[in-house]
């Protein structure tokens, strides 16, 4: 089932726009596929991050909880999923979009895979339509046609670092996947110039201090920005750059839709802080007119009392 339903369609998306891109590049229709692969993550992101977003929002009130539980496991438990259950935020639910994103990852790979190990896929595993394009008809006739290269510049079946040496095109295309997933990491993470890194933490609890949770969950998300790219570097030099090609142009469109996202989700708390804000001034205007209009209270005045006149 996932080979029909994940593998082949994707497949045969690269097959068709390699089909029908101008001069038959490969690199370029690798290029193209990532793209739209990402314009259809772009949604799921989007959920991702404003999920991701209101999680840390709530951290405050974690840590209050926290406070307030005073060591009481359960109580702790029980305070945090009423807290969720008001805010209707679940703790899991971005689970279900990495899971989704992991499974088309995976076929991607598998789709990029067949081509580079073996050209002829591109005939013999693609839909009848697709097989029935002038350019596949072709190229079943003669698959020496078929140009494996990024512009001529970049053997895209090569890798980095394989029994046929050092290739320097290849290393490229894996430092700049490194550098793409490491910006993209760093974007989500919050900015907090007090913040404690993880060392010092567990140095604190060593020497006797009870380490807060929240802090520890941090430093260990500010340390998964350099943990997967460098895991990123160590596992694709040896696999064909067109695979570190995907990733590049992958964490670099990603990137930018994370700003873009982002930027959007800042211009609306502006909105909303500058609602607010002219609400209290209109509110504190009002009020302010009120209190001038009012009558001041005049005192009565006393009643004059003549007095008589002695007679002498």
């Amino acid at each position: 089932m996932f080979e029909i339903f994940v593998v082949k369609p994707l497949f045969n998306l690269l097959v068709l726009i390699y089909a029908l891109v101008p001069g038959h590049n490969f690199g370029l229709a690798i290029i193209i596929f990532t793209i739209v692969i990402r314009f259809f993550f772009f949604f799921l992101l989007k959920k991702q991050l404003h999920h991701a977003r209101a999680i840390r929002e709530l951290q405050p009130e974690l840590k209050k909880i926290k406070q307030a539980s005073k060591g009481d496991r359960q109580k702790e438990s029980m305070l945090v999923m009423e807290l969720y259950k008001e805010r209707q935020v679940s703790p899991f639910g971005s689970l279900g979009i990495i899971a989704i994103q992991f499974v088309i990852l995976i076929g991607l790979y598998s789709g990029l895979r067949r081509v580079v190990d073996n050209p002829e896929a591109i005939v013999d595993l693609t839909y009848g339509w697709i097989a029935h394009l002038p350019w596949i008809q072709t190229l079943s006739g003669n698959l020496e046609l078929f140009d494996a290269t990024l512009f001529g510049v970049v053997d895209l079946t090569r890798a980095a670092i394989s029994e046929q040496g050092f290739y320097l095109p290849a290393m490229i295309l894996v430092i700049g996947s490194a550098i793409a997933q490491y910006l993209q990491s760093s974007q989500l993470l919050p900015r907090d110039k007090d913040a404690k890194s993880l060392r010092s933490i567990l140095k604190e609890a060593g020497n006797g201090k009870q380490a807060d949770q929240a802090e520890i969950n941090a430093a260990i998300g500010r340390s998964t920005r350099y943990i997967i790219p460098g895991m990123i570097l160590l596992f694709t030099v040896g696999i064909a750059s067109a695979l570190n090609l995907y990733w590049f142009v992958g964490g670099a469109v990603a990137y930018l839709q994370q700003k873009k996202i982002l930027d959007q989700d800042e211009d609306e708390l502006e909105k909303v802080a500058d609602k607010s804000q002219t609400k209290e001034i209109i509110e504190g205007e009002i009020v302010q007119k009120k209190s001038s209009t009012k009558k001041p209270n005049k005192k009565p005045t006393p009643k004059k009392t003549t007095k008589k006149r002695r007679k002498r």
